[in-house]
């Protein structure tokens, strides 16, 4: 059986220039990075490519980057470093209701440790204003955490916007936005938005499960979370996975530019659309203003897990939200104000550039038959 993979917001195919660079560090370039000797060296030199390479993507400089083992960890050392540094300065902490799971939780221990963090909704339509930020800040609002593109809708928020409002109430804000969902699918600039931290993932974006990076702004300060042997600059020390970080760095080199990537998944986006225009059994959670790759809709009466097993069972792999919900109901789709029917038939589309137009087919075929051939709760 033929598969259509379209689960790329939970994780993607490694490409073949990442596993290739990841194979050659294994079996050939295997020394520690901090070892003195021939094989250390060319450890380093290969680590030192792969962070050029990754920098590119948010157009920053290398040295501002720093390797973790994914987004998760990136996150968290961003979000309690940044609150553990920043403490004396007050302890007001301002994120959004629709934030990924790593940056929900921590937030919800920072609240255990003391901090008060403020929680802004987004309107029907899936955004955060601008003006909400700025009124949620204080002038000791210490930290600002916002996502570059909602896992769950696709919706992008304005960060560059985001972050002048924070700073408006709050000069010395450290301002982190978790760009997961948006880092080499969307052309970014992180000093152009103003942020001082942003979140990258390698397995979003082809590169092996494993690997991740935290940009920290020249002159921001934090507190690390592990101590070791000050690989990283101190706040990620340990032994770096040089092939893991070497494949994330050939992913990100091996990446189509932005503007063909959004042709691309346009395209797949209005064919998708126009597959399922007459079915009057579908509702569409479209946000004006969200990245093509992500495509939130519902069948309601029909539950997410049931539709998700029959796509499977034809080989059509999808999801119903965030890979880290297992199953529960979105909190994003929740905070949105959306009937409980939509959000728990809610099923997420999600495309990377190797899909087609077949693999659409396919899924519009599945649905077709699903919303027809299930029976409605």
């Amino acid at each position: 059986m033929k598969e259509a993979y379209l689960d790329n917001s939970a994780t993607t195919a490694v490409c073949p220039e990442a596993a290739e660079r990841a194979a050659k560090l294994m079996l050939c370039c295997y020394g520690n990075p901090s070892s003195l000797h021939r094989l250390g060296a060319a450890a380093q030199r290969e680590l030192d490519t792969a962070r050029a390479e990754v920098a590119r993507l948010i157009g920053v400089r290398p040295e501002t980057l720093i390797f973790t083992s994914g987004g998760t960890e990136a996150n968290n050392l961003a979000l309690f470093g940044a609150a553990a540094a920043r403490r004396r300065a007050g302890k007001r902490i301002v994120t959004t209701a629709v934030e990924h799971a790593s940056v929900a939780a921590a937030c919800e221990e920072l609240e255990r440790q003391g901090y008060e963090v403020v929680r802004l909704k987004p309107d029907a339509d899936g955004r955060i204003e601008a003006e909400q930020l700025e009124q949620a800040c204080t002038a000791d609002t210490i930290l600002c955490s916002v996502m570059m593109v909602n896992n769950e809708t696709g919706a992008i928020f304005p960060v560059r916007e985001l972050a002048a409002a924070a700073r408006r109430r709050a000069p010395e804000v450290l301002f982190h936005c978790d760009a997961v969902q948006a880092a080499g699918k969307l052309a970014l600039h992180a000093g152009r938005l103003d942020v001082d931290l942003m979140t990258l993932s390698g397995h979003k974006l082809h590169a092996p499960k494993g690997v991740g990076a935290l940009y920290i702004r020249k002159g921001a300060r934090l507190l690390p979370r592990t101590f070791g042997g000050g690989q990283e600059r101190g706040l990620r020390p340990g032994t770096e996975p040089v092939p893991l970080i070497a494949a994330f760095g050939a992913a990100a080199a091996a990446l189509p530019p932005p503007q063909e990537q959004a042709r691309h998944y346009e395209t797949l986006r209005r064919y998708l659309l126009e597959g399922l225009k007459d079915r009057n059994d579908v509702v569409w959670h479209l946000p004006a203003n969200a990245a093509p790759y992500i495509v939130n809709l519902s069948v309601p009466g029909i539950r997410s897990e049931t539709m998700l097993h029959f796509l499977a069972e034809r080989g059509v792999y999808i999801s119903s939200g965030s890979a880290c919900s297992k199953g529960k109901r979105s909190p994003v789709l929740t905070a949105m104000g959306l009937p409980p029917a939509e959000i728990d038939s809610a099923l997420r589309i999600s495309f990377s550039r190797y899909n087609t137009k077949e693999d659409i087919d396919r899924l519009i075929r599945g649905i077709t038959a699903g919303a027809e051939a299930l029976v409605r709760a």
